[in-house]
């Protein structure tokens, strides 16, 4: 016979952590150490990856669009009935539409047309509507003309202009940034980022310094206006973010096209970690810096996105 305090089931077993809602998963990535690729540096320096590809919508930009978004409602510029637009490469687009799609906001981007079209593709899957615009003005372009659709009709748009947005950075700063520092327990000598919208660089650039002015802060970007890496700026060609601070570097490296694909293919047959090329040419320039590093320096990197949203690119095969 069944009793009744058989039949009284708990509704969350012991040691399970209780469900969760999807931006609460934004953030908190894990910190991993790299194995394979790091052969041959000198002995006691290590190379770290910030494994920002395992935010729910695969990308470092997760933190920053959820930023804006409740920045946005806090200040009373986006409710329901609006629209989210902006510029985009792609992958803060992709966090628009999925923290749109739990919101209830509909979504708008507006980005290059030769952005790869797996990213074109997820932005479509997840809702949201896809304005392409001239490649060859890269997300330059694709700003103004975001900037000129908010203009014409700001009572249906909210345009958080990533590229200008405090929240963008301030979401590293508070997040990324100490996340880091804890990670490392204060170990960490080197941060190496490539610069797009210059969010994650400035603010756990600027947060690091803050916890130990005596950390070297490395930015990277492509070594020519004409490049593969998606994302990242060529910024003596580009415009300037609104958001990057100029004096904050402690020094700018460039990195190779080629270069950073093939770091991209070894990291995913080497470390099995399957990530997009901005992450590849991240750890070029990490471990280039490393190979002159005395013993007990910490270098961390960060991995941007996931290789799920270049797989149409022909580098992997080669």
């Amino acid at each position: 016979m069944i009793t009744e305090e058989e039949i009284q089931i708990p509704l969350q077993p012991r040691g399970i952590p209780r469900a969760r809602d999807l931006e609460s998963q934004i953030g908190n990535t894990p910190l991993l150490s790299l194995r394979r690729v790091v052969c041959g540096l000198p002995s006691g320096v290590e190379v770290l990856v910030k494994a920002e590809h395992l935010n729910p919508g695969g990308s470092v930009k997760d933190r920053a669009a959820l930023a804006m978004i409740v920045d946005g409602e806090r200040r009373g510029h986006l409710y329901p009935g609006k629209v989210i637009l902006d510029a985009t490469s792609g992958n803060t687009g992709i966090a628009y539409a999925m923290i749109g799609a739990a919101r209830g906001y509909s979504v708008t981007i507006c980005l290059p047309a030769n952005a790869s079209v797996e990213r074109k593709r997820m932005l479509q899957v997840l809702g949201a509507e896809t304005i392409e615009t001239d490649p060859m003005h890269g997300s330059d372009g694709a700003q103004v003309v975001a900037r000129e659709m908010a203009m014409r009709d700001p009572r249906r748009y909210f345009y958080p202009d990533q590229y200008n947005n405090d929240a963008n950075w301030l979401a590293h700063y508070e997040g990324t940034g100490q996340e880091i520092w804890e990670q490392t327990e204060g170990r960490i000598t080197h941060f190496v980022a490539g610069l797009g919208t210059c969010g994650t660089f400035t603010g756990v650039g600027r947060r690091l310094k803050e916890l130990n002015p005596a950390i070297r802060l490395i930015s990277m970007e492509p070594n020519s206006p004409i490049h593969g890496l998606e994302g990242l700026k060529h910024l003596p060609s580009s415009k300037m973010p609104g958001i990057f601070d100029p004096n904050l570097a402690d020094e700018t490296v460039e990195v190779e096209t080629e270069a950073a694909q093939a770091m991209t293919r070894r990291l995913s047959r080497e470390e099995g970690l399957f990530v997009g090329v901005s992450s590849g040419a991240n750890v070029v320039a990490a471990l280039a810096l490393a190979r002159q590093l005395p013993p007990d320096s910490v270098v961390v990197t960060i991995l941007c996105d996931g290789g799920e949203r270049y797989l149409s690119e022909r580098f992997w095969s080669e």
